[in-house]
């Protein structure tokens, strides 16, 4: 397992995270996974001693039980906080009530305060805000990031499922006021969705924020259950919940891909599709999920395959993003352009 850091901030985190959305199978979160205490208990076991330090939970995730199970999980396994890195997120509703949602200070502050009971933490290394809260201003958010952090209650700040352009505007009002910025930015990445590539990730690079790929396997797409002959597998999260969206048709044409390379060293789909994605460049520490043991053995395994350039090139070239403006534009006036330079 190798460590990056996470952003600029001088913090290590594993190459691979461990992201519990299958703990607990609470509410609207049932059709994605129902792991009980002591199968979470020993998925967090079999991270921690293969290298895994970093764990991504949400406050909304089985409403709040997928954060209580993971904070039992470590208090059981005797893990001390200082050798794992926690991150929730605040944003989704919480509430029937009116302000039990969003990203205003009070439901921020009301949401930690929560958050930190159910994980039984004094603090929570990354907090992320979800989602965009569009009747909430920006600096009312920032302004309600930076009282936790100041509180001593949250550690560092990131981000999910923003566009760049607001991403680089939050983080020039804290930077402006003398804030905390956002030092990670968690967003669905896989081979077989690179929209990101577009503008978060050039922002990412440009700003040094971390990319932390949520979804790498497109909701369980890419694990190699799927083909054009199978479009139902009856044991995967995708026969119940089609999520996330991606064109299934250029899907297939990349899961061929994977899998003739998978051949090649003897190992899934999944796993190459993993491997790709945690070498990309942003690129932090890929979020994966499991079911079972099975499963999170095999993702891990993906730390120990290494594309040839020839490999990586063909996936590329399989899964290329369809040119965009401005895009296409840009990269027809570059042309003539370096050979300018001295």
């Amino acid at each position: 397992m190798k460590y990056k850091q996470l952003g600029k901030t001088g913090v290590l985190v594993s190459e691979l995270c461990l992201g519990t959305m299958t703990f607990g199978g609470k509410g609207y979160w049932k059709a994605i996974g129902q792991l009980p205490e002591e199968e979470v208990t020993q998925l967090i076991k079999t991270a921690v001693d293969h290298g895994i330090n970093f764990f991504d939970t949400a406050n909304a995730y089985s409403e709040g039980l997928s954060e209580i199970l993971l904070g039992k999980a470590l208090k059981n396994l005797g893990i001390s906080h200082q050798a794992a890195f926690i991150a929730t997120k605040v944003r989704l509703r919480m509430g029937e009530g009116p302000n039990q949602v969003g990203l205003s200070k009070l439901h921020i502050q009301d949401s930690v305060d929560d958050s930190l009971v159910r994980l039984g933490l004094s603090h929570i290394d990354m907090l992320y805000i979800h989602g965009v809260d569009p009747i909430t201003s920006l600096e009312e958010t920032m302004r309600g990031l930076e009282d936790v952090v100041r509180a001593g209650k949250v550690r560092y700040l990131g981000v999910s499922n923003h566009p760049a352009w607001m991403v680089v505007k939050a983080n020039s009002i804290a930077s402006g006021l003398g804030w905390s910025k956002f030092v990670a930015s968690q967003n669905f990445y896989s081979i077989a969705s690179r929209d990101i590539e577009r503008e978060i990730v050039p922002m990412a690079l440009s700003e040094g924020i971390s990319i932390m790929p949520w979804s790498p396997l497109a909701g369980g797409f890419l694990s190699g259950k799927y083909t054009r002959d199978i479009k139902t597998t009856g044991n995967s999260r995708r026969d119940e919940f089609d999520f996330p969206p991606i064109n299934k048709e250029k899907a297939f044409d990349i899961i061929d891909v994977l899998t003739k390379i998978g051949n090649r060293y003897n190992v899934s789909a999944a796993r190459v599709a993993l491997s790709w994605t945690k070498d990309k460049a942003g690129v932090g520490s890929v979020i994966i999920g499991a079911k079972n043991q099975e499963q999170l053995l095999d993702n891990i395994a993906c730390t120990q395959l290494k594309l040839t350039q020839d490999e990586i090139n063909e996936l590329d070239s399989v899964s290329a993003l369809t040119p965009e403006y401005p895009g296409w534009m840009v990269d027809r006036q570059l042309t003539g352009r370096f050979p300018e330079i001295k």
